[in-house]
């Protein structure tokens, strides 16, 4: 015969203490004797108990859910981004739903066109699940010019659960946010290749209507204006984030009869597909041209010759935005914009211009 399962009141009355400190114990509500806490947690452990979730969260109003709305997972940006979350999440005790929404067809190709759609039917959806707060990176949220629906969309969520952006921005909006600073992190790549004596720089890939882009190539405009070096609108190339488009701007870009010496790339992914194209044409890197990415993503080790890039701090962004969506759903007071400083990751795919001594 099936035994039933251990409840509250079972752990109650083995350790001789009322209903309400177990509860104080389960929840961490209140303070217990050392003694008596360690006598109810040897308890649970010895009869592996396991409370009732939807019985918690009646009595606390709160599920211990989270929904996290991310544009494309096949991405290697935003499963570095979750991995840092999905630590310091389970760490203060939430778990949660991830809504991708890129959808894939019978061919298995990502498909775009629907993404916005899906982004409003998975915030309505997550409030069906009653979840305790909702995090959002990328799609509509990172466009350069703010989509009015989705700012209603997310004001009248936040009325009933805290949200967090992550990157992007929605001007006009009291939502909170955690990003990397973009136009810092374009810098610090283009001030290296300067450094490295670089005079022709172009840049590689990015989509025009997205405001990350839009802040990297003022922070690659900014630093070519302080070492007032020219910028060639033929070397801006955009509308695009993978190795494919990397490489066939590149391959555009190797073609020409004056050719850059160093290409900044507007993610990792495409400075690869950079690296490809310069193999392909015979071109040695960084001998003959220096390529940097951005991002950091793990792949940039695995390239030949390993890439130089700047690293957006993306599982910290992730761990960051547990922390601060556990306070808000805590009712404490958190500040409206959190940022955090990018880094150069120098490995090597960049080095001086060839003729150039070194310092």
């Amino acid at each position: 015969m099936q035994m039933r399962p251990v409840t509250v009141y079972d752990i109650a009355r083995e350790a001789n203490v009322s209903v309400a400190t177990v509860s104080r114990v389960l929840n961490n509500t209140a303070p217990v004797k050392k003694e008596t806490r360690e006598r109810i947690v040897a308890l649970m452990h010895k009869y592996q108990f396991q409370p009732n979730a939807l019985a918690r969260s009646l009595t606390r109003k709160e599920t211990g859910m989270i929904g996290f709305i991310l544009p494309d997972i096949t991405n290697p940006f935003f499963p570095e981004v979750l991995s840092g979350f999905d630590y310091e999440a389970r760490r203060l005790g939430y778990t949660y739903f991830l809504c991708d929404t890129i959808s894939t067809n019978e061919e298995n190709e990502r498909l775009y066109d629907r993404q916005y759609e899906r982004e409003s039917q998975y915030l309505s959806l997550l409030m069906e699940k009653q979840v305790d707060g909702i995090v959002m990176i990328g799609g509509r949220v990172d466009l350069a010019k703010p989509d009015p629906e989705l700012a209603r969309e997310l004001e009248e969520v936040a009325k009933r659960v805290p949200v967090l952006l992550l990157n992007g921005s929605l001007p006009k909006t009291k939502l909170n946010r955690v990003s990397a600073d973009q136009k810092f992190g374009a810098e610090l790549a283009v001030q290296h290749l300067i450094e490295l004596g670089h005079r022709d720089i172009a840049v590689i890939g990015g989509y025009s209507k997205m405001t990350n882009t839009q802040q990297r190539l003022a922070g690659f405009r900014s630093a070519m204006k302080d070492a007032g070096l020219p910028v060639r609108k033929e070397w801006i190339l955009t509308e695009g984030f993978s190795v494919p488009k990397g490489q066939e701007y590149a391959a555009q870009l190797l073609s020409a009869k004056r050719r850059p010496t160093a290409i900044f790339c507007m993610n990792d992914l495409l400075a690869i597909g950079a690296l490809k194209a310069a193999h392909r044409a015979g071109i040695r890197v960084p001998e003959e041209l220096s390529i940097v990415g951005y991002d950091d993503i793990p792949q940039a080790t695995y390239s030949i010759p390993e890439l130089t890039t700047v690293s957006l701090m993306s599982q910290e962004i992730g761990r960051q935005a547990a922390r601060t969506l556990d306070k808000m759903i805590a009712g404490k007071k958190v500040p409206l914009f959190q940022s955090l400083m990018p880094e150069l990751i120098v490995r090597e795919t960049t080095a001086r211009v060839p003729g150039i001594a070194a310092d």
